[in-house]
């Protein structure tokens, strides 16, 4: 019996702005795009109401881990932009437990947007965490899989 490509249950997802490599994340959440549409009623054709498309809209993307060596990529990624704003291209993939690709996405003229570090307080331990939330201004071919 043949076996199925696993799924993707267990997923990591690398960023790379530029080609630079800010290392994993264990969530990944806002891929989406949204479609705006204006209705048009035709005189006369009373059947059905014209949906016509205006702009396509891109939600930001937020990506969360636990704090680790990587965070200080990202750290002087955002630290660069106090030098001018350059809006690179990204690359966002997702990663089996294996680190085999399930999917990618290229991302247009990205931005980071807010940058959210840990809570270390003593008294309440638990994970530090980061997550660091991107915009951008559509998808583009990622390169395959």
């Amino acid at each position: 019996m043949p076996t199925l490509p696993d799924p993707g249950s267990t997923v990591f997802f690398k960023l790379s702005i530029d080609g630079q490599n800010l290392g994993l994340f264990n969530g990944c959440d806002g891929l989406a795009s949204q479609v705006e549409i204006e209705q048009h009623h035709e005189g006369g054709n009373n059947g059905f109401v014209w949906q016509l498309p205006t702009r396509v809209t891109f939600s930001t993307i937020r990506l969360t881990r636990p704090l680790t060596a990587d965070t200080a990529r990202v750290a002087a990624w955002i630290s660069s932009l106090a030098t001018g704003i350059t809006r690179p291209t990204a690359q966002i993939a997702a990663l089996r437990a294996d680190g085999s690709v399930v999917a990618q996405w290229g991302l247009v003229e990205v931005l980071p947007v807010r940058w959210t570090g840990p809570t270390l307080n003593p008294s309440s331990p638990s994970v530090a965490t980061e997550t660091l939330e991107i915009a951008h201004h559509g998808f583009t071919d990622a390169g395959g899989v």
